[in-house]
């Protein structure tokens, strides 16, 4: 059983699926009294035998610590969970790290303010087991009294815990930039293994090349980061013309060998409008001007 310091702030986690009851093992694993709740009762178990408190209502789990800690399927359950127990929540921190939109995330803040309480929303980027690991990346946006004054406590759950600003909605913001990321090398490295699957080539052997492929790209994301803040697009490794043409021959290959193209082509049709607006010969960063364009506008 883990034992509590008496000088740690209680703690308490509304939710216990395999997230949540990482966050809460995390708490008790540095010694916060922990209270834990989810309406199916048994998935609590396993922390009470390591020493939380299993609250008997949301009521009496909101109640119980200084820093509450939510993360459920959704904005919706947050709400249908602690709107009617929102009285309980004055004076405290609420800490929401359940995923959603920015819009959500500002309107919950709103309504924590009515009931008293500082609130910050955060995102874990990281998978359950990196919690409280120094794989576990979390980020929070909020008042920054509110952050500074329980960071130590979240700082069990991972050590890269990062203060984005006030406003509530960075926090989502940060989280589907990431996700965008995330699945378009997602996204290529299934397509590559496409291409290779049709001639009949194990995809293991593409994974080193990805792997260093990646590590060039990430190595050029500072420079294309200072280009789109300048609004200057110099073509530091090729231009938009010749990247274009590269698109056209993966589209190609994709075809001849009966694997999907939508991907590609529907890239290359980004770089074609950039072209038209003139792009050429600027380099890859330039394709932001499309990505700001909302869905369907043109020049």
């Amino acid at each position: 059983m883990t034992q509590h310091n008496a000088d740690r702030t209680p703690v308490t986690v509304i939710g216990l699926g395999l997230m949540g009851q990482a966050l809460a093992g995390a708490f008790l694993r540095d010694g916060h009294p922990t209270t834990v709740w989810n309406r199916t009762a048994a998935k609590a178990e396993p922390l009470v035998a390591r020493g939380a408190t299993l609250a008997d209502s949301i009521g009496d789990a909101v109640a119980a610590g200084e820093l509450v800690v939510v993360c459920l399927t959704d904005y919706d359950a947050v709400h249908k969970l602690l709107d009617p127990v929102g009285e309980a929540l004055d004076g405290r921190v609420l800490v929401n790290l359940t995923s959603g939109t920015s819009a959500q995330a500002r309107e919950t803040a709103e309504w924590a303010a009515r009931h008293g309480s500082a609130y910050l929303d955060g995102v874990i980027l990281a998978a359950a087991p990196g919690i409280g690991t120094a794989d576990a990346i979390l980020v929070y946006s909020g008042p920054r009294p509110a952050f500074d004054l329980h960071e130590p406590t979240l700082r069990s759950l991972a050590a890269a815990t990062t203060y984005l600003g006030e406003d509530h909605g960075l926090s989502a913001l940060h989280d589907m930039a990431v996700l965008g990321v995330m699945w378009g090398i997602l996204n290529g490295f299934l397509q590559g293994a496409a291409l290779l699957g049709a001639a009949g080539v194990d995809p293991a052997g593409l994974v080193p090349l990805v792997r260093q492929g990646i590590g060039i790209v990430t190595d050029w994301l500072p420079g294309y980061a200072q280009q789109i803040d300048e609004g200057s697009y110099p073509a530091l490794d090729a231009t938009l013309d010749t990247h274009r043409a590269a698109m056209e021959h993966l589209a190609r290959e994709s075809e001849s060998l009966g694997v999907n193209a939508e991907l590609p082509r529907f890239i290359q049709a980004l770089a074609d409008r950039a072209v038209a607006d003139g792009r050429g010969g600027d380099g890859y960063a330039a394709m932001i001007e499309q990505f700001r364009r909302p869905s369907g506008a043109r020049p």
